[in-house]
Order: C-alpha cells, then sequence, then structure tokens
C-alpha cells in the first residue's frame, strides 16, 4: 500500500516474461490487459481492470523497435485517464539512452526526448537500471530510482574467486563504473581507448595497462553489435590475458553479435534478462534483475529507502 492505494503491475508486451517474474516475486497477480491491434499496424492498450486510485506499475524496455516506447506511452496514459493514483514506469533497460548529447551538428538528443514523452503521458516515477549516461536522470522532472547491475554481477564475479583479477571498461566512457567495480572487488584496472568512424564501427583500439597473466572481467552496460567488446577480448588475449570474461546488463545482440562472441576470446558473457532474446549461445549466461526490480518496488510502495539493494 502506498498510504491508502492499493498496488497493482502490469507488462506491456516486451517485458512479460521479466514482469511475470516480478510478479512472482512480490506475490501478487499480474495486472490484467489486452492490445487492440489494427490492419495498418496501429495497436491500442487497454487495462481490463480497474486501476482507480491504484499506484499502477507499467513495466516495459524501451529497446527498439520505437513501438516498444509508444506502448508504453499509451499505457501510461490510458492508466492517468482512467484515475491512476500514481504511474510509475518500470524500464529495465531505458532505450534511446545513447543519445544523451549532441556528440555532432544537427542531431537530436533521443534520451531527453524520450523523457520528455514519458512526462508528457503523466508518469509520475521512473525506475530503471544501468542507464547508458548517469546525467539522463536529470532529464526527467519526476524521481528517478536508478539501480546497478553490479547486485547480480559482482556477488557472481566474486563466487569465481578468480586469482589475478583484473577488470576492464570497453571504452573511456566505462571508466567509473569499472573503476566502482575494482575497489569493490580490490582487483587491478585497465582500460581501453578506441576511436570510432561511424556508430558501431571502431577504427582503432589501444590498451592502457598489463593484462599479462590476469584474469579479466569487462564490465559494460550494454552490448550491441559485440564489435567493442570482441576486439578488446581478443587484443587482451593476445597481450597474454590467461582469461577473460565480460559482464553486460543490457544485451541487445543486434546482428551477428552472438556470432562474434562465439568466435571471440571471451570464455563467457554474463548479461541480465533487461532485453528478452533467445540464447543459442553456450557462452552467454543469463542472470535475472526480478527480484531486484522486485524488492526496489516492495520499497517504493511502502515508503522505504532503496539504497539496500546498491552492493556500491
Amino acid at each position: 500500500m502506498f498510504g491508502t492505494a492499493p498496488m497493482k503491475l502490469f507488462s506491456c508486451r516486451s517485458s512479460q516474461h521479466l514482469a511475470q517474474m516480478i510478479a512472482d516475486k512480490l506475490g501478487i497477480e499480474l495486472g490484467k490487459s489486452s492490445l487492440t491491434e489494427f490492419s495498418d499496424g496501429e495497436f491500442q492498450p487497454c487495462f481490463d481492470e480497474s486501476v482507480r486510485g491504484c499506484l499502477v506499475f507499467i513495466i516495459q524496455s524501451t529497446n527498439p523497435p520505437a513501438d516498444n516506447l509508444f506502448e508504453l506511452l499509451l499505457m501510461i496514459d490510458a492508466a492517468k485517464r482512467a484515475s491512476a493514483y500514481k504511474v510509475i514506469a518500470v524500464i529495465p533497460y531505458y532505450g534511446f539512452a545513447r543519445q544523451d548529447r549532441k556528440d555532432r551538428p544537427r542531431v537530436s538528443i533521443g534520451s531527453k526526448l524520450s523523457a520528455d514523452l514519458l512526462s508528457t503521458a503523466g508518469v509520475d516515477r521512473v525506475i530503471t537500471m544501468d542507464l547508458h549516461a548517469d546525467q539522463i536522470q536529470g532529464f526527467f522532472n519526476v524521481p528517478v530510482d536508478h539501480l546497478f547491475g553490479s547486485a547480480i554481477f559482482a556477488p557472481y564475479i566474486e563466487n569465481l574467486k578468480l586469482k589475478n583479477l583484473t577488470v576492464s571498461a570497453p571504452d573511456m566512457g566505462g571508466s567509473k563504473r569499472a573503476n566502482a567495480y575494482s575497489r569493490h572487488l580490490q582487483s587491478e584496472m585497465v582500460l581501453c581507448y578506441k576511436l570510432r568512424k561511424k556508430p558501431n564501427v571502431i577504427e582503432e583500439m589501444s590498451i592502457i595497462g598489463e593484462v599479462e597473466g590476469r584474469n579479466v572481467v569487462i564490465i559494460d552496460d550494454m552490448v550491441d553489435t559485440a564489435g567493442t567488446l570482441v576486439l578488446a577480448a581478443n587484443m587482451m588475449k593476445e597481450r597474454g590475458a590467461t582469461s577473460i570474461r565480460a559482464f553486460a546488463t543490457h544485451p541487445i545482440l543486434s546482428g551477428n553479435a552472438v556470432d562474434r562472441i562465439n568466435d571471440s576470446a571471451i570464455e563467457e558473457l554474463v548479461v541480465s534478462d533487461s532485453v528478452p532474446f533467445v540464447n543459442n549461445s553456450k557462452k552467454i549466461k543469463v542472470l535475472s534483475i526480478a527480484e531486484i526490480f522486485a524488492t526496489t518496488i516492495q520499497a517504493v510502495t511502502s515508503n522505504k529507502s532503496i539504497s539496500t539493494n546498491f552492493v556500491f
């Protein structure tokens, strides 16, 4: 209960499996909703039960296609128009987050636009995980609970009991995240520096630090084409790394990313289930974030602190 408001949990199409797992962790039924599709591709979501006066949580990752984002917007709008007390968007993977600034002339800032659209739809709070850039939280004028994949990854790495452990970031942008892991695990750290010709195409990469004889774990927020990750792993193997594992919260895995990983020096890629995908690779291991989100939703509902969900 949020004050006197009952809590209800709903899901859009893209995140139904994760939403059901979260509902199971909370010990509640997933709310009933449906979606009407028209022949031209237009769709209209509908709540099939009353949400009047309720604290409504809507779960949906906004990875492409853009229909995922728009479906979430329509659900938020429908909840507000149905007199929901508060509407909280639970977005395990916040899409368009790589467009967080104007890095060249005449481009949009997609992550800011997405935040504006969610606000316009009427969202009262956002719960998300491992934003591509921390400053995206400031794009919202509502509270943002920013969770971290370290809650599942750090214990997993510790249980591996790797000797001569080195933490790495695949690029300079991930140095802060890698440094946090390095301090927590009391390990050494190396960085990768890359130059891009254009998005998803790397022109040059260099490694800053020593990896010979080290067990390396590469930490990132997402893996898309896996080009950067595989290039970094292969270079580290050539420089004498004993083993290489990678951890990425959001498994976008577009194009032939899985084939790249299978053919690379990476021994294991550990990801979360923030984005649904069919795992046909023996190298890829999926850890669920359902419990983290369930605990956070319970804390928000009961007005309790969520800081206990943070490993570091």
